[in-house]
């Protein structure tokens, strides 16, 4: 419900006030969004979302169009990219080693821009992906061997290397449990929980560790980030029947 009232006091700049009804989890959650992030009230929150909302619109509608915008970037280089590998293979023996030089270099910076271009899109895109089990390693055997088992019981999954694109995914994926490894390519997984932890959309996500690193250490970490539990490498699988109360 929305309602607006006129300040009573007359002046040519009067003010209006505008108020609605929301949900307590909800006014639980404008709460802690403001103590998180130093706002005074949640009438400030409000406002700034409001005006930032106005200001970000153009660009929103910039994103909603993002599919054909990178059609159009990727058109051109696939023919940038195609035409210098056949280049690279088809004349190699007959071009100066200065030129071929050239041509390789134009083709490994089309293959820097292509990925830069699908990182772009992972990040940029807003639809919602559903799984049960998020695995944050860096690993690839790991990656796999979960993911395989966990097929087999017919969960799905999700894998990301690095914990920042992890808590990123967090904000618009909910999954039913994480698999977390320690040892992480930007930040490690004991910071990635304990950000998770301190996050009220999503603190109550069970966490496990996955990890290779000493035991003694991981058992000291739990109660401080707030783990629910570890598998150390390499696992014995029939432990992991713990995690089926989760799923």
């Amino acid at each position: 419900m929305i309602y607006i009232s006129k300040d009573n006091k007359k002046s040519e700049d009067t003010k209006k006030y505008i108020g609605f009804n929301v949900s307590e989890d909800t006014k639980d959650l404008w709460q802690n969004f403001t103590s998180e992030n130093n706002i005074s009230t949640i009438s400030k929150l409000i406002r700034q979302s409001v005006e930032f909302y106005i200001k970000m619109k153009p660009k929103m509608d910039f994103l909603e169009n993002i599919d054909k915008i990178t059609h159009g970037f990727k058109e051109p280089l696939t023919a940038i990219k195609g035409y210098s590998q056949l280049l690279i293979e088809d004349y190699k023996d007959e071009l100066a080693w200065d030129i071929l030089l050239k041509i390789k270099n134009i083709f490994d910076e089309s293959i820097k821009l292509e990925k830069k271009i699908s990182d772009a899109m992972e990040q940029l895109s807003t639809e919602e992906i559903t799984f049960d089990v998020l695995i944050i390693d860096d690993d690839d055997s790991t990656i796999n061997l979960l993911k395989d088992y966990f097929d087999k019981k017919g969960y799905s999954t999700k894998e990301i290397v690095k914990g920042k694109e992890a808590l990123f995914l967090l904000k618009r994926n909910i999954p039913k449990l994480i698999l977390l490894d320690v040892l992480l390519p930007d930040i490690d997984g004991y910071e990635v929980c304990k950000n998770i932890r301190s996050n009220l959309n999503f603190k109550d996500i069970p966490i496990f560790y996955i990890t290779a690193v000493p035991e003694g250490e991981v058992r000291e970490k739990i109660e401080e980030t707030g783990a629910n539990g570890y598998f150390i490498k390499p696992f014995d699988l029939k432990n992991f029947i713990k995690l089926n109360k989760y799923l």
